[in-house]
């Protein structure tokens, strides 16, 4: 979405969009499995898990990195990949709010 389009929606609306967006591949929900089961992970070892190039799994981490679920950490010659537990919260509390919108509501639609 252009630049001008996204700022007529709200922040927040604009957050769950960045969101959803860094979760809608399926490499990049396993490479968040994979975090999240060990906790931390160096890029090379990500790379052994999954069936892909490291040009791949460096450009699902790009985007996982940009919209903050991912932070990455320097070390020597490689990069130190961990789930940023604060934007997690506000992920799924997003998601919640966002999805508890259907709960509110009364009636059908149809």
């Amino acid at each position: 979405m252009g630049q001008a389009k996204s700022e007529e929606f709200s922040v927040r609306d604009n957050r769950i969009a960045e969101f959803a967006k860094a979760l809608a591949h399926p490499a990049r929900i396993a490479i968040l499995r994979i975090l999240i089961q060990r906790n931390a992970c160096i890029c090379g070892d990500l790379v052994e898990d999954l069936p892909l190039s490291q040009s791949t799994v460096s450009q699902h981490l790009k985007t996982l990195k940009e919209a903050g679920l991912i932070i990455g950490e320097i070390e020597g010659t490689k990069v130190c990949y961990c789930i940023d537990e604060k934007a997690w919260k506000e992920a799924t509390q997003h998601f919640a709010d966002f999805t508890g919108l259907i709960l509110q509501k009364t009636g059908g639609c149809c």
